[in-house]
């Protein structure tokens, strides 16, 4: 089984694109910053994960989050493996959005 769930902030306004074609699909990409339990406030560190969504949920997370957001997802991971122009093997990976829910206001980031 392949889900992962994530409670984080946006780290930065989602970006919006539409393929082209007949079959238009839409496809939103944001960064979600979920910080690690850390022994104080001051001491704790977050990941930075890349997500991407598609078509109605990317429609409602574009329309209805912006930078700071706090998001609880549900999702898979993917792997974005690629060979660059000097044939080296680059590793990556995204979270695929299945769900999105509001976790709380950007005026309450500090929770």
């Amino acid at each position: 089984m392949n889900k992962i769930t994530l409670m984080g902030y946006l780290s930065k306004m989602p970006e919006l694109h539409k393929t082209n074609g007949d079959k238009q699909t839409v496809i939103t990409r944001f960064d979600l910053a979920v910080n690690r339990k850390g022994k104080s406030k001051e001491n704790s560190e977050c990941d930075f994960f890349h997500c991407t969504s598609f078509g109605k949920t990317a429609e409602f997370i574009e329309k209805y989050f912006d930078k700071g957001s706090k998001m609880l997802l549900t999702g898979r991971v993917e792997n974005n493996n690629y060979t660059n122009k000097n044939g080296e093997k680059v590793y990556g990976y995204q979270v695929v959005v299945e769900e999105v829910e509001f976790a709380g206001s950007k005026e309450n980031a500090d929770e």
